[in-house]
Formats: C-alpha cells, sequence, structure tokens
C-alpha cells in the first residue's frame, strides 16, 4: 500500500514538473440548451462591458501602461451615455453583428464579396484597416486583395481581432468551424498577424463553451496559429512570462514592450510610441485572462490597464470569460449598465443586445448540426474539433521604416507636393478639409516622371481611408513621387500631411 502511495505521488511530481495539463475537452460534449444560450449571452454581455469600461482609456496611454493608482471610473448609466453620445465605441459589436446579420439572410456558405459588400455599404465611421479596406471595396477591389499587405498598410492591425467574437461564439467547441469563418471574413480588412488575431480570439471563444481552466483555452488556441509565425512567438512568449511572473504583470508587460513593440506596417504606429498592431495587443488580452484568474473585475481590468487600444483588449478578455462564465455569473455590479440599453438598438446596425443573443444561439444551434452534432428537446450534443492551424502568411516581410518625411500640411490646391527620398517604398498619408457634399477631388500620382494613378477621393469622411497612395515595390534608390490635384474646387483643399519610407535594410543613416 505504502508503495502504491509513493508511485501516485512521484507521478503526480513527475506531472506536475512536466508541464503537463490534465484538463483535456471530450470529443463529444453534451450541453443544456439553457447552458449554452447562457454562455452566448455571457460572450456578448462581457465584450459589451468591457469595452464600456475601457472606453475612456482608448489610446490615451500610448506606449506605457495605465498606472494602478490611477482610477478607471464605472458610473451609472454609462452603457447608456455612450449609446447616446459616443456610439462608435462599440464597433467591436456593430462590426461583428453587420456579419451575423449577412450570415442570418444568406447563410454560412455566402462568398466572401456579400459580406465585403455589406460593410462597404454601412455609413459607420471606420479607421485604420477597416477604413482601407472599405475604400478599395468602393474602388472595384473585393477580398482577400483588400486586406492584403501590399494594398492595405493596415494589415498587421488589430481590426477583425476585435470583430470575430460571432464566429467563436456560433461554433461552441469547434474553433475549426471558426477558423474557417474568419477566414472568409478575416481577408476583407486584414492579413497574417492581423488575421491571426481574429483566428486566435475566435478559437479562445469555441474553447470557451466546454472548459472553465483559462491557462488551458489560452494555451489550446494559440494551435490554431502556425508556429512559424511572429504572432505565434509572442503569444507563446507571453504565456511562459505569465508562469514565470505569476503575480507581476507589469513585469510581463515589460517583456512584451522591449521584444514586441515593433509596428512596421501602420503608418501611424511608425517612429511613434502608438501601437494598434494586432499582436502586441492580443498579447495584452491573454494577460487580462491569465492574471485575472476568472475574476471578472481583474480580467478586466488588467486588460485595459495594459493601454494602448484600451477598450477593444478588455472587451476580448471579457467576451472570453463572459464565455467561461456564463450570463448569470457575470457579477451585476458590471451587469446594471448593460441592462439599461440591451433592448435598445444600437447605432448603424438596427439590432439590439437582446436580438443578437438570439441570433447567434440559432447559428449555434445550426452551427452544431451542420458539424454532426444533434439538437434534441432541452440539450445539445456537440461534436468538438482539436484546433489546426491555418495556413502560413505574414506580411510586410523585408521591409524596414527608414524615414518620415514631414509635408508641413501641404496644400495641393496651393502647388503639386513632392516627395523625394532613397528606398524600396512609400506610404503617403492625407486629409481633406470642408469636404465638399457632392464633389470628390482626383489626384495624379506620378513616380519618377510616370503617372501612375488617378486617385479619386470619396467626399464622406467615412467612406475614405487616411492613405493617398502606397507602393512597397519600388527598385530601391532614389525616387520622386508628385501629387498633384486635377480638379481643384474654392471651398475645399486637400493637405497632403506624412510619407513613411521603406528601404530592404535599417537606414544608414543609424549610428
Amino acid at each position: 500500500m505504502k508503495k502504491h502511495i509513493y508511485v501516485v505521488l512521484l507521478l503526480s511530481a513527475v506531472f506536475a514538473m512536466s508541464g503537463c495539463k490534465k484538463t483535456s475537452i471530450p470529443s463529444e460534449v453534451k450541453m443544456d440548451k439553457e447552458v449554452l444560450l447562457d454562455k452566448i449571452k455571457g460572450g456578448w454581455a462581457g465584450q459589451m462591458i468591457g469595452c464600456t469600461y475601457g472606453g475612456p482609456t482608448e489610446f490615451k496611454w500610448p506606449g506605457m501602461y495605465i498606472q494602478d493608482y490611477t482610477p478607471i471610473e464605472w458610473p451609472d448609466g454609462l452603457c447608456k451615455w455612450y449609446y447616446e453620445h459616443a456610439p462608435a465605441l462599440y464597433d467591436d459589436i456593430f462590426m461583428d453583428l453587420t456579419f451575423v446579420k449577412v450570415i442570418d439572410r444568406l447563410g454560412i456558405e455566402a462568398p466572401a464579396d456579400s459580406f465585403a459588400v455589406a460593410f462597404a455599404k454601412e455609413d459607420y465611421g471606420l479607421a485604420h484597416a477597416n477604413a482601407a479596406a472599405r475604400a478599395l471595396i468602393r474602388g472595384g477591389m473585393m477580398p482577400p486583395a483588400t486586406g492584403f499587405w501590399k494594398n492595405n498598410p493596415h494589415a498587421d492591425d488589430i481590426d477583425y481581432q476585435i470583430e470575430c467574437d460571432y464566429a467563436g461564439l456560433m461554433n461552441p467547441g469547434m474553433p475549426n468551424n471558426a477558423s474557417e469563418i474568419s477566414d472568409k471574413i478575416g481577408h476583407i480588412m486584414n492579413y497574417g498577424d492581423g488575421w491571426y488575431g481574429g483566428v486566435y480570439i475566435g478559437a479562445m471563444y469555441t474553447l470557451a463553451f466546454c472548459t472553465d481552466d483559462i491557462e488551458y483555452v489560452v494555451t489550446e488556441a494559440l494551435k490554431a496559429i502556425p508556429a512559424e509565425s511572429k504572432y505565434y512567438r509572442c503569444i507563446s512568449d507571453v504565456i511562459k512570462w505569465c508562469k514565470e511572473n505569476p503575480d507581476n504583470w507589469h513585469r510581463t508587460w515589460n517583456l512584451v514592450q522591449e521584444n514586441y513593440a515593433e509596428d512596421i506596417g501602420c503608418p501611424d504606429g511608425v517612429f511613434v510610441p502608438f501601437d494598434i498592431d494586432a499582436t502586441i495587443n492580443s498579447a495584452y488580452v491573454v494577460m487580462g485572462l491569465l492574471y485575472g484568474k476568472g475574476d471578472f473585475y481583474k480580467t478586466m481590468d488588467i486588460a485595459t490597464r495594459c493601454g494602448s487600444d484600451s477598450d477593444c483588449n478588455p472587451a476580448s478578455a471579457c467576451g472570453v470569460l463572459g464565455t467561461i462564465l456564463g450570463y448569470k455569473k457575470i457579477p451585476e455590479k458590471w451587469m446594471k449598465n448593460l441592462h439599461e440599453v440591451e433592448a435598445d438598438h444600437l447605432a448603424y446596425v438596427n439590432m439590439s443586445m437582446n436580438e443578437a443573443y438570439e441570433m447567434s444561439y440559432k447559428h449555434a444551434l445550426m452551427m452544431i448540426e451542420r458539424s454532426g452534432g444533434q439538437i434534441k428537446d432541452k440539450k445539445v450534443v456537440i461534436k468538438t474539433q482539436q484546433p489546426q492551424a491555418v495556413r502560413l502568411e505574414q506580411g510586410f516581410e523585408g521591409l524596414y521604416p527608414v524615414a518620415s518625411l514631414n509635408h508641413h500640411s501641404h496644400s495641393l490646391k496651393a502647388a503639386p507636393c513632392k516627395a523625394e527620398f532613397a528606398g524600396t517604398g512609400i506610404v503617403t498619408r492625407y486629409r481633406v478639409v470642408k469636404k465638399g457634399k457632392d464633389y470628390e477631388p482626383r489626384i495624379a500620382v506620378t513616380v519618377d516622371g510616370q503617372q501612375v494613378k488617378e486617385v479619386v477621393v470619396p467626399s464622406d469622411y467615412r467612406l475614405r481611408s487616411s492613405e493617398l497612395y502606397m507602393n512597397y515595390d519600388l527598385k530601391k534608390g532614389d525616387h520622386v513621387v508628385e501629387y498633384k490635384w486635377t480638379n481643384p474646387v474654392d471651398d475645399v483643399d486637400v493637405i497632403v500631411t506624412t510619407s513613411i519610407v521603406y528601404s530592404d535594410g535599417p537606414s544608414k543613416n543609424n549610428p
């Protein structure tokens, strides 16, 4: 008997030292329909609450975390206030619901073009990868080209990461289904690491239906990402650093900054402490989940205090945790503000949270049955899936930012603007002053004396991207890019602001 106990203890010690986990999800999971709905509602509710909590801090702490002594308030009526005064905060939600409505109308087999057109027709304001993709779609390009990094300089940005929740919530226990949907829709606006952000968060949602082991969810979902990618390396490192520093998230945050806070794609984040890159923001989501240890407030607060996109990151972390906990177990302190708006339609999409709950539940039942599961009177039987890695794709390879050209708010009304530089690529940013309602400026772009395109600028600011021109495929050497306004009018001006210059290696000006 003593020998038997000794063997058991020895095996337990070896098991613990090896880092193996006891948690695993069986190939078949039975669940009450009531529980399934409760978890779906918990996912949506967690996302909404996290987004609201982090809203006041969004991008106000670039390149740093929010100090523990800095108060983050949760006043009564906060969700209601955002609904009425700043509804654009909830782009996390209404972008999801744009795609959910297409699925409901056309089915899961709807082509990517259907989702792209629905997204491009909406009149909500967008930024970064979404804005660039919508401008490309309205110009005649379709996905996946609209998300490809050579067409969209924001391809690595966070956009699809904050919009993938629907894919996970409609695929309980089925991460590969979620990845398949994300392949089609996520490439509308993202590519590579930007797309992986949505694949990974979506996979975490799917696993959150089947276990309350947060470490397992975070680690197992990473199997959906190719191990050769930078995104995989970052999240794998974060998981390791959280274990090495179990009581010090600030230390892990600093390690993330030291190793991964380098954005070379998004023109807003090159040469400045601004990071909307999906990789590093996913790291903050994971930190919230692991250091939060199942506590809703702690999870939300840490994900927020990591800074950068500090409304979207707690939205994702609390969405995953809300799915684990279920709607009924989210503390009432956080639910009170949500209850005030659940029946109200979100701006732009003509759908309430209550309707979103029911629609995702309907889609989950559809996907369970479609994937070999069963729908019974009060239960569902889910045929679960082991996460499989999606294909490897990496953007911006071989590109090095070497200079930022300040055009000093050059007015194209006054004269054409010339960008003279040495390198292999350029991305130029601009803005339009006093837009005309029925007028679209036309900008001729000339590269080394040859006109290469004419940019038609949408008159509506919500429908144009921030980039006037981009080209990563120039022959290495000296170049002159000129922008000339061909149809100027008196009450409008087109202002060229900055250009990011790229080459195939670091700047020679560096000491």
